[in-house]
């Protein structure tokens, strides 16, 4: 699976408009309320007006992922998330969970074969494809999504 490249985006603290830092309980049932909170403080920010829809969905893929897959052998555990808001960077979205990682180099491209019937797979893929940088860290147990 292709990504796009690697740029750095570095947000200077002092210029944020507002932060947010949340810690929820690793379950399924968490990420439809969690998420219906952060897009409703995303929209103060301003940040990111008009793309309201990438980030959202990002964020439910990010959050589903490191719920199921981060939280899978320890369900008691939490999942971290931070937003960040700079006026001219845009809107930066980590994720992080207790999890032991994965290699991104081994998740199979959800365009391919009979990766195209299937059911999951494909939040990754659309990750990349709606938010404008995205790096993993930790070993795969961190996302970093920016939308410009």
């Amino acid at each position: 699976m292709s990504s796009k490249p690697i740029m750095r985006c570095e947000f200077d603290a002092d210029r944020l408009v507002r932060r947010l830092s949340v810690v929820i309980p690793g379950k399924v049932e968490e990420i439809e309320d969690i998420t219906r909170r952060i897009i409703s403080v995303v929209n103060e920010m301003g940040c990111a007006e008009g793309k309201e829809f990438e980030i959202e969905t990002s964020l439910r893929e990010a959050l589903a992922n490191a719920i199921t897959h981060g939280c899978r052998k320890c369900p008691g555990e939490k999942v971290e998330v931070d937003v960040e808001c700079d006026p001219e960077k845009g809107m930066l979205i980590v994720v992080r969970d207790p999890g032991e990682g994965f290699d991104l180099r081994q998740v199979p491209d959800p365009l391919v074969g009979e990766n195209l019937y299937s059911d999951h797979g494909r939040g990754i893929y659309l990750i990349n494809r709606l938010m404008d940088e995205v790096t993993f860290a930790k070993g795969g147990t961190e996302i970093r999504m920016i939308k410009r």
